[in-house]
């Protein structure tokens, strides 16, 4: 029996990672994102027999049906792991950045998990043991200056995993999700380098770090899955503070961090 796997931003960074892990270990791997063109390259270096690849914009519901329907036929109808890795950030002070792309980023961050879920659940009700992980961050954990967007969208998948968690354990699926600090990928060097936070604490991370931490998820057994996993000794410190540290605390460290 060959699993499979389901992954949207898949040409680049974390996404193009965890393809990589995955098909060298066996499974069967869907790539998906908006550059067809690069998944479609990926998915030759990969090997075709093992992969599945195709454009899907996550922020539009109506783009879904199909690439998963193709997808579970070509994976030998399964679908053990949906992976909403598709992301953008917008690193600014919130009032410089143009609306429309606060807008974009949480039709892409928030809105595209939702639809990928809803989509998806069908095929995953179908797949014993199977499981959603989705890519949160670190600055869920408190929201972080110049991401005010990004920020609140990893918020509330955060909320939003736990919530499906608990419901759909009426289907026998665990929603669970990973949260990295900075992750030396194109978006963080493109975007959030210039961040005094960035230059503070540094970029520790790399996409193999998170890569490794899905792995380790996917394969576990679904009642020993921690609903959170930060990724790194930054993040889990910064997660062990969030919980125990008073809110006027964090506040003032994230406040520090950031320049402010």
């Amino acid at each position: 029996m060959t699993r499979s796997i389901f992954i949207t931003g898949a040409a680049a960074g974390i996404g193009r990672a965890v393809a990589h892990r995955f098909a060298m270990a066996g499974w069967f791997v869907g790539l998906y994102d908006v550059d067809e063109a690069a998944v479609q390259a990926l998915a030759q270096d990969l090997g075709p027999t093992r992969c599945q690849a195709g454009r899907l914009d996550v922020s539009r519901s109506e783009d879904w049906a199909k690439p998963l329907e193709a997808f579970w036929h070509a994976a030998g109808e399964r679908l053990d792991v949906l992976f909403n890795n598709a992301g953008v950030a917008v690193t600014s002070p919130f009032e410089e950045a143009e609306l429309t792309r606060h807008h974009r980023l949480i039709d892409i961050n928030l809105k595209g998990v939702l639809n990928g879920c809803h989509a998806a659940l069908p095929w995953l009700r179908r797949t014993p043991g199977a499981r959603v992980i989705n890519m949160c961050s670190a600055s869920a954990l408190y929201g972080q200056p110049l991401l005010s967007s990004y920020s609140a969208t990893k918020a509330a998948v955060r909320s939003f995993t736990e919530a499906l968690d608990i419901e759909w354990q009426r289907h026998g699926i665990r929603v669970v999700d990973v949260l990295p600090l900075f992750v030396n990928t194109a978006m963080v060097a493109d975007e959030v380098s210039k961040m005094k936070t960035v230059q503070t604490l540094g970029v520790r991370l790399s996409a193999d770090d998170v890569a490794r931490t899905v792995w380790r998820l996917a394969c576990r057994a679904p009642q020993r899955m921690p609903v959170h996993s930060p990724v790194g000794w930054q993040t889990r410190l910064f997660y062990q503070m969030g919980k125990w540290s008073p809110d006027a605390v964090n506040r003032f460290v994230t406040a520090r961090m950031a320049g402010f």
